[in-house]
């Protein structure tokens, strides 16, 4: 990637082969390597300047930004240090390092990252230390149960996996100017899109295009903004957060969303009328995590925990445990409007008649601010844009 962006900038392998520190036989060969890598020419070569293709200006792009991401990296390790990293280490880095960078961090072994990439423990783990000697600090701690990353190689390896993540773009974009239509989408969901928007967006995505693959990643808001922002996750739906986790990430809102109190359709108080909160708190409550939108509402909001005694007798963000705890007896808990409109038309959960303020909440996508989705991967997101409004119309 080097070579090749020397060479984009200055028109010349020559040029580009004495600021790599390569001979132009080395640099020649390297550039073929990623022509054959891409299955197309990336650089046209005149007899006094080397252009770039259509495909090698698409690639120059994105090998711009996984550099940058990769000094970025460099740099933040460097300042987690205390600068005892060596300068400019990242100039010497091969993707075989950053590979095993990659798969250790992922593994958090030696031998588990081995079998990932496919070599042997030895080869992946004389890769890594060779990493160590180039960034002149350690990288991994052994311990009992694996390895683990140094803060230096925790803020590195979330360059590497951000440059990672910029190569598998330019990989799809040259494929779709190729007229080799592929693609893929990972997609951090939080529990209110499942039900409607994310399986309408993937249906009408399939249905357009045969080779783009959608991958749907679920868990704690937590986890999945520490993916998304190392790259493993390509974008958010679900509830924002007020302000937002971390200055990298942009937040854009698609509707707003009420919460409810729910009940089995058989509760004693599914058909009365002008209930109080205090009327629900001699029944057994299923509430979700402090750390959601509707765990804070109710803890913080309605303040449940201030009660003499408190009704939470389970906390779970599961709508599967949800609806099977409510079917169960007279459960009552605390959930999205939206999350359970399917739910409300089969009979199976039902709104109480409790009237609730400030509890409309923002819905949206969350991505990284310097994210750059390919042409395939903005139709997926328009999808799902389309389905949010639809979903509130309805």
């Amino acid at each position: 990637m080097r070579v090749f962006l020397e060479t984009a900038r200055s028109g010349s392998v020559s040029i580009a082969a004495a600021r790599c520190h390569l001979s132009q036989p080395a640099a020649t060969q390297a550039i073929k390597q990623l022509e054959t890598t891409f299955g197309t020419a990336l650089l046209i070569r005149r007899r006094k300047q080397a252009a770039l293709t259509t495909c090698g200006a698409l690639f120059a792009q994105r090998a711009a930004n996984a550099m940058r991401h990769i000094n970025e990296g460099a740099s933040a390790a460097r300042r987690e240090t205390g600068t005892k990293a060596r300068a400019s280490f990242e100039t010497s880095v091969t993707a075989a390092q950053l590979r095993s960078l990659i798969a250790i961090a992922n593994a958090g072994s030696f031998t588990v990252a081995a079998k990932a990439l496919d070599l042997s423990q030895p080869t992946v783990h004389r890769t890594a230390r060779s990493l160590e000697a180039i960034a002149g600090t350690p990288l991994f701690i052994a311990r009992s149960s694996g390895v683990r990353l140094t803060p230096a190689a925790e803020v590195f390896v979330r360059g590497a996996k951000l440059a990672q993540s910029e190569i598998q773009q330019s990989y799809e974009e040259i494929s779709r100017e190729l007229g080799r239509e592929s693609g893929s989408f990972v997609l951090g969901s939080l529990p209110l899109a499942r039900t409607t928007i994310v399986p309408k967006a993937i249906h009408a995505m399939v249905s357009t295009f045969d080779g783009f693959q959608i991958r749907v990643v679920e868990g704690r808001y937590t986890e999945l903004i520490r993916s998304l922002r190392e790259g493993d996750i390509d974008c958010l739906i679900g509830a924002l957060r007020d302000p937002a986790p971390a200055d990298d990430i942009a937040q854009e809102p698609l509707f707003e969303d009420a919460l409810a109190i729910v009940a089995h359709p058989t509760h004693p108080l599914a058909k009365k009328c002008n209930l109080r909160l205090e009327d629900t708190l001699c029944y057994p409550w299923i509430a979700p995590p402090k750390d959601t939108p509707a765990g804070q509402y109710l803890f913080e909001t309605l303040r449940i925990e201030d009660q003499p005694e408190t009704p939470v007798r389970a906390v779970s963000s599961s709508m599967a445990v949800l609806r099977g705890v409510l079917a169960q007896g007279p459960y009552i808990s605390i959930v999205s409007r939206h999350q359970i409109k399917i739910d409300e038309k089969l009979g199976v959960i039902c709104k109480l008649d409790v009237p609730l303020h400030g509890d409309l909440r923002a819905i949206g996508l969350t991505y990284r601010n310097d994210w750059k989705p390919t042409q395939t991967q903005s139709l997926f997101i328009d999808y799902l844009r389309q389905f949010s409004s639809v979903s509130t119309q309805n």
